[in-house]
């Protein structure tokens, strides 16, 4: 069953895991491997189109299902790529890209998540196009996932235009209600900026978080290997309202094995009691 603990407005806040943890094993063994060991709540990270027809997501939906278990968000192979798709002169690639999208929103849609994790454009230093072309250009995104009943939300990303806390608040001032952000405590400091500005940046329109640590030595731990000040985070949220939930996101070569997986899963499990 899912581990509800937090309570915020009403809402019961939940905490689960990417299956970017594990790649680059095969999206659905990842998957399979955390519901055995116990996890319910996921990110899913495709890793290439064959993963988002039809079959392969029954396949998924199925070990889901078998488990009692629930997709929060989705994460396209594609990231890579949408400075070209999306935010380039091009305007009928936007046109295609915006299409090629929909498949995501689609696969969102059959798994149940409502989530779709956007990185947005990287090299932005040598864009010509302008921040408020760049929101006008989301927020095209941001609709047509809003019709597919999926909020397309911004991740801070290191290197991508989003990783700078003011961009993210002017991005909120601009949009209002037509936007919304994923959290990730790792890209913040992988692109020396302050993560707790970065989170208050986004503010009441943050609805995801990437959870994990860091120290003098590595950007990315598992949560509560490094020295990450997770109380001040909590006390931080719960002053803007968070009603999301918790994903823990790492790289394989951040943990030695499934137990210390599953050691960091109960740090995150006290973390929100």
């Amino acid at each position: 069953m899912y581990k509800y603990h937090r309570q915020r407005r009403g809402l019961l806040i939940r905490y689960g895991i990417s299956t970017a943890c594990l790649y680059p094993q095969e999206t659905a063994q990842s998957l399979a491997q955390l519901t055995n060991v116990g996890f319910r709540l996921f990110e899913i990270f495709f890793n290439t189109y064959g993963e988002l027809r039809k079959d392969y997501l029954n396949n998924l939906k199925s070990i889901l299902d078998s488990s009692g278990s629930a997709v929060k968000s989705i994460h396209p192979f594609t990231s890579g790529f949408e400075s070209m798709m999306f935010f380039s002169d091009y305007d009928s690639r936007f046109t295609d890209s915006l299409d090629f999208y929909r498949k995501y929103f689609e696969a969102a849609g059959r798994l149940g998540a409502g989530i779709l994790v956007l990185h947005g454009q990287r090299d932005y230093l040598y864009s010509t196009l302008s921040e408020e072309e760049y929101f006008e250009r989301y927020a095209l995104l941001f609709e047509a996932g809003r019709r597919c009943g999926i909020q397309v939300a911004q991740e801070n990303v290191n290197r991508f235009r989003s990783e700078d806390p003011g961009f993210i608040r002017r991005m909120r001032e601009y949009l209002g209600d037509s936007c919304c952000f994923v959290f990730d405590i790792k890209q913040a400091v992988r692109a020396g900026k302050d993560p707790f500005e970065m989170c208050s940046a986004m503010g009441d329109r943050l609805v995801h978080i990437h959870l994990n640590d860091n120290n003098g030595k590595s950007d990315c731990l598992l949560p509560g290997d490094g020295t990450m000040d997770y109380a001040r985070l909590v006390k931080l949220l719960d002053e803007f309202g968070y009603s999301g939930d918790f994903i823990i996101e790492v790289y394989r070569k951040s943990f030695p094995n499934l137990d210390h997986l599953l050691d960091s899963r109960h740090f995150v499990e006290q973390l929100v009691k």
